[in-house]
């Protein structure tokens, strides 16, 4: 079941959140993980709001400073807060998000009943985002972050992190 995705951003802020990237991620914006959820223009202070993809994600304290510092460059003052309800879910990266995780290296989440069926029952569909077969075998439960588990494809021999799945 998709969550559904509630944002209400300012149009006019997009480009700004736009620039600020994951401190795990690099190549996927804020915006591609999908966790602002707010950010709108009140009494002349943008507040935004953000949802950590976990709880007690050390990234997001990154994130914060960085959305206040790219604003405070094009001098507007921001507050950023976060927002735990709903919980952040995989299913609000975007597409462009996704398409980009597979061109840095690392295997996009898949749905939750297979994500489950490739952790658990060592199932070969994760696609090697080096040579896209799925002829791949889970190293580690966990890669580089606890979001993520470690495979390597049996055909080009390269290891390669897989984004679990998160609901």
């Amino acid at each position: 079941m998709k969550i559904e995705l509630e944002q209400h951003i300012a149009p006019q802020l997009i480009s700004v959140l736009e620039k600020i990237h994951d401190p795990e991620i690099p190549v996927l914006s804020i915006m591609d993980m999908g966790v602002v959820r707010f950010a709108q223009i009140v009494d002349g202070i943008v507040q935004v709001k953000i949802t950590p993809t976990y709880s007690g994600c050390p990234a997001m304290d990154v994130v914060g400073d960085d959305i206040v510092k790219e604003f405070k460059k094009q001098d507007i003052e921001a507050n950023v807060s976060l927002v735990l309800s709903p919980a952040w879910t995989t299913d609000w990266i975007t597409p462009k998000g996704r398409k980009a995780l597979e061109a840095y290296g690392i295997a996009a989440p898949l749905e939750e009943i297979l994500d489950k069926e490739a952790l658990l029952e060592n199932k070969k569909i994760v696609k090697c985002p080096q040579c896209t077969s799925t002829n791949t075998k889970m190293i580690s439960q966990f890669g580089s972050t606890a979001c993520k588990a470690l495979f390597k494809c049996e055909n080009c021999l390269e290891p390669f992190d897989y984004f679990k799945c998160l609901k």
